[in-house]
């Protein structure tokens, strides 16, 4: 929760659907956590490092809620967590294409997507979230 000092950001990472401010238990019940596989990297002090949600939408493996602790930024661990979720998520529902949405103003992520071999595809309701870019991969590209 510490991640979203503001609404902005909050939706940015979770969705139009997060109430802001928030308590504990609606943190909780927005992020869906007792409903939705959740993975996360963990630092050795224990700390949350980074965090997303795995289910399957529209036939893909899709990962939501992906973060990295706005202190750990930059040292490769969105990289990590979606490799990680991608290898997770394909054992749990079987081969099949990952897909993530993006909002058109996390341009970091976005970048951080195409190079691990997302492509922008259109998404089957053009009206679901106009905001955001929706992608898609068949496979994650080596890391480099």
């Amino acid at each position: 929760m510490t991640w979203f000092p503001d609404a902005e950001q909050l939706r940015a990472w979770g969705g139009a659907e997060y109430r802001f401010p928030f308590t504990p238990l609606s943190f909780r019940e927005d992020s869906r956590i007792d409903e939705i596989d959740s993975l996360s990297l963990v630092e050795d002090d224990g700390s949350l490092a980074a965090f997303g949600q795995c289910y399957l939408r529209v036939g893909r493996c899709h990962f939501g809620r992906v973060g990295v602790a706005p202190d750990r930024r930059g040292r490769g661990l969105g990289s990590r967590l979606i490799r990680e979720m991608a290898g997770w998520g394909l054992k749990q529902f079987g081969e099949r294409e990952l897909s993530l949405f993006v909002y058109r103003t996390n341009e970091g992520a976005r970048r951080l997507y195409l190079r691990l071999g997302f492509r922008e595809v259109p998404y089957p309701d053009p009206a679901f979230m106009p905001d955001a870019r929706y992608m898609t991969a068949t496979s994650l590209q080596p890391p480099r």
